[in-house]
């Protein structure tokens, strides 16, 4: 009798509550003087950062890792609503980013430094340590293998076939016959997080980190 040829999809998801989070923040001022809003970005740059360091341990935390882009300072001429072009406006911008392994101390922080004059908080994304990320990945791979593999041993059966043989399998879209993928393997994302503001606090709540996993699999059945 001849192999009948069984091509399937073997997909897992794992799930993961958030374990480190970067906070992306900015310290801007405008006004008539390039001197004022230059010493005004300096000012509260220096008080960031220097609480930044003060926290900063690479291993215990609460900050393992920061960073800070390069002071920018600029004039430009608006035009208001008659056309008219007005006197210059200058100002002043530097971004800086903290990656916190305490999910409370960064919810505190945020909730601290985006009460100051000059500070604009741009959100906060969410990841998992290297070791975890790579632990889940592993196991979600094991599974989406397990996934195709039970897919198949119900199609050979559905057709009267018992004995299933696997012939390749691979990453979506490598099997050769030009099947495109539905996804691209692993894709890793943090869902929205959720601000709770009950009592005059700020809480960050984050959902938990997703890692997907997707395989092709090519059997013959007899």
């Amino acid at each position: 009798m001849a192999e009948t040829i069984i091509t399937v999809q073997g997909e897992y998801e794992l799930h993961h509550p958030a374990e480190r989070g970067t906070v992306r923040l900015s310290i801007a001022y405008q006004g008539e003087q390039r001197d004022e809003v230059l010493a005004l970005a300096t000012q509260r740059h220096l008080s960031l950062t220097s609480e930044l360091r003060d926290i900063h341990h690479p291993q215990s935390g609460p900050v393992t890792w920061w960073a800070s882009d390069q002071l920018r300072v600029w004039g430009e001429r608006p035009w208001n609503q008659d056309g008219i072009q007005l006197p210059v406006v200058f100002h002043a911008e530097v971004g800086v980013d903290a990656k916190f392994s305490d999910l409370a101390a960064l919810s505190d922080w945020v909730g601290v430094v985006s009460l100051l004059d000059g500070v604009n908080v741009s959100g906060v994304t969410w990841a998992l340590t290297e070791a975890r990320k790579q632990t889940l990945v592993q196991e979600a791979r094991r599974r989406a293998v397990e996934n195709a593999v039970a897919k198949a041993t119900v199609y050979a059966s559905s057709l009267g076939l018992a004995t299933l043989k696997p012939l390749a399998i691979s990453d979506p879209g490598m099997l050769g016959d030009h099947s495109s993928p539905a996804q691209p393997l692993q894709p890793m994302f943090a869902r929205a997080m959720s601000n709770d503001l009950g009592g005059g606090t700020l809480a960050l709540k984050p959902e938990d980190i997703t890692i997907a996993v997707q395989v092709h699999a090519r059997f013959s059945a007899s």
